[in-house]
């Protein structure tokens, strides 16, 4: 009884192994033809080592120290711009009422778009993030646009939000 049993998983070793053999080949051949180089057995060669220092990509007006400033500066610009809006009537000042409002809307798309880069990252999520990326800046130009309207046609940003106060 243990000789049949020793043979039948002698048999069913052979049988995976010559199974996996036959399948897996097409695999193994077609990614050694894919790459450019020869296959090595530990996993793909790097360039340097541990030790080399990580490359960085250069500076850019949209991205890192500068686009950081921006958002500050239109920040503490926003308290002052604020302020001297609502001191002022916004129908006497239409280009101050205008600052105030492009600058709301760009406060906002920024603050959005921090939290769009922060948890749905294209990289992440490639479908989702591209899309809401692309509808927040759709959204942006349509506020921008609706911002003028209201601000070309009727009372004004500022006039608005006096008369809401005072209701």
């Amino acid at each position: 009884m243990s000789s049949a049993l020793v043979a039948r998983a002698a048999f069913n070793r052979n049988v995976a192994a010559a199974f996996a053999r036959r399948s897996l080949r097409p695999l193994a051949v077609q990614a050694r033809g894919a790459a450019d180089s020869a296959y090595v057995p530990g996993g793909p060669i790097y360039r340097g080592t541990v030790n080399d220092p990580t490359p960085f990509p250069p500076p850019s007006k949209t991205h890192g120290s500068y686009h950081w400033a921006f958002e500050r500066l239109l920040s503490a610009g926003l308290v002052p711009l604020t302020v001297a809006a609502f001191a002022t009537s916004g129908t006497n000042y239409p280009i101050l009422d205008g600052l105030l409002g492009v600058s709301l809307v760009m406060h906002s798309h920024i603050g959005f778009d921090s939290v769009l880069v922060d948890y749905l990252h294209p990289r992440k999520f490639p479908v989702l993030g591209r899309a809401l990326t692309w509808l927040l800046r759709a959204t942006t130009v349509g506020v921008l646009v609706g911002v003028y309207q209201f601000n070309t046609n009727d009372i004004g940003l500022t006039e608005l939000i006096a008369k809401a106060w005072h209701a």
